[in-house]
């Protein structure tokens, strides 16, 4: 499909807000998409699945979706079945890739077992949150380390636990968000973000993002609400460590089964320059803070030119590849 012909995507539904604890988040992302689809000509409408029946998609005819919501009920699997059903391609990874990739303790396994550098976990069930399960976490793990609900996003509900007595409060609060709880190893270095378009092989690492936070903070309200946070792209790592970074995302990316675009959050451990993949996301935000965006300009491509090339990449996973 040429993205000079926007005519060709027909009716386009920019699905945004939802029910998650993210809901702020995608309704800062769909405004944007929305904007920048109508203003290269697309017939975009706006759409929130937490106010609307999914089967008015199809009673008002629309051709596509483009999938802008975060977390639950929006990128981990859910909107996507019920999108299959009703046959409307839409943007992003299919039904299973989007659920394994929710779910940080299912992509960690299939990580681990393809051997991708993933950093050391504990995965606490609701049935196994007794105190004295919850403090032998740390005699596995070392201090500090992360505890973080499995299947939320942009750092809802994550501790970082200097100390055993803080172990507790970290669980509750994780457990608020997802009654398993994840506890993972901290790797103490820098942060980066990869970003991929496409599909198989023909899928595409963009520049790597180097993220700078106040004190390491990098916290749901640094990473959407303040200027505080310094992103660097080009990242202005050597170039060996960049090409890594874009190798092991995109293999990180196409043994969930990813498509369309997606990000991988990487950690690059300070003690020898090893780099760790901590989650992947298949929907990524597209907020004037985001990620992917950044990543893209740096590669030339403009915000309006990614909206366009994402759209462009709707399908369904019957036919396993864009229209």
């Amino acid at each position: 499909m040429s993205l000079q012909d926007p005519k060709l995507f027909g009716k386009v539904a920019v699905l945004f807000g939802g029910s998650s604890a993210e809901r702020e988040i995608s309704l800062m992302s769909g405004t944007g998409v929305l904007e920048a689809l109508r203003s290269r000509g697309v017939d975009a409408h706006a759409f929130d699945p937490s106010q609307r029946d999914l089967a008015d998609l199809k009673r008002e005819g629309f051709a596509r979706c483009f999938v802008a919501l975060h977390g639950r009920h929006g990128e981990d699997g859910t909107v996507q079945g019920a999108l299959e059903l009703l046959g409307i391609p839409y943007t992003g990874s299919g039904v299973m890739a989007s659920s394994v990739a929710m779910d940080k303790v299912m992509t960690k396994r299939i990580w681990q077992a393809d051997g991708l550098p993933t950093p050391k976990y504990v995965r606490l069930a609701f049935d196994q949150q007794s105190r004295e399960q919850i403090m032998a976490v740390p005699d596995v793990l070392g201090l500090p380390l992360i505890v973080k609900p499995p299947r939320e996003g942009s750092s809802i509900g994550v501790t970082k636990v200097e100390g055993y007595s803080q172990m507790q409060d970290a669980i509750t609060l994780s457990a608020k968000y997802d009654a398993d709880v994840l506890c993972e190893e901290f790797i103490e270095g820098e942060e980066v973000t990869c970003a991929v378009l496409g599909h198989g092989l023909d899928a595409r690492a963009l520049p790597v993002v180097r993220i700078s936070a106040p004190e390491g903070a990098y916290d749901y309200q640094n990473k959407y609400f303040t200027d505080d946070v310094k992103y660097q792209c080009p990242s202005g790592l050597p170039e060996a460590e960049e090409h890594e970074i874009q190798r092991i995302t995109l293999a990180a990316y196409r043994t969930l089964g990813c498509r369309g675009w997606g990000r991988a959050d990487v950690m690059i451990r300070a003690s020898d320059r090893k780099p760790f993949l901590l989650e992947m996301n298949t929907s990524p935000g597209m907020t004037s803070h985001s990620l992917v965006p950044m990543s893209a300009r740096a590669a030339g491509i403009a915000y309006e030119d990614l909206c366009l090339r994402v759209l462009a990449s709707a399908a369904l996973d019957a036919t396993g590849g864009s229209l």
